[in-house]
């Protein structure tokens, strides 16, 4: 179970890592949109007056918070990833959490998701993170 467990926390690790990626790239589309739209205009020499400046406000507003979301997600599963592979409880708690709402990331999240709170729950892993705490003998 220790190559599962440490299998998971690179898994989620990369995983995670590519979802920062993803977000860099909404927030440059988010904020390259506007920047783009008027060098077409200008080289067009038309002006895009269907499209209004509040509708780009709009657009910058939900692709950020979309962004942003993506952000805590996966730095809480770095986190947790590195707890898991240090034998943390709170990284485990952590890491499945964060796995329950990687399940609607179909197919990738679904999948990696799934194996994350197989390996996270099963009895032996729980073992391992939960180890017995020594009695003292207090004669």
């Amino acid at each position: 179970m220790e190559k599962h467990i440490t299998l998971v926390g690179i898994l989620n690790i990369v995983y995670r890592a590519i979802a920062i990626i993803g977000a860099g790239v909404l927030f440059l589309v988010a904020y390259g949109f506007n920047f783009v739209t008027k060098i077409v205009s200008h080289f067009d020499h038309t002006e895009m007056e269907e499209i209004t400046p509040e509708v780009f406000c709009f657009v910058q507003t939900i692709l950020s918070i979309i962004g942003i979301c993506i952000l805590i997600f996966a730095a809480a599963g770095i986190i947790g990833a590195i707890g898991v592979m240090k034998k943390k409880e709170w990284g485990r708690i952590t890491l499945l959490v964060v796995s329950f709402f990687t399940l609607f990331s179909i197919p990738l999240g679904t999948i990696l998701g799934v194996y994350t709170i197989w390996v996270l729950l099963n009895d032996e892993t729980i073992k391992l993170f939960n180890p017995p705490a020594v009695e003292k003998n207090t004669e």
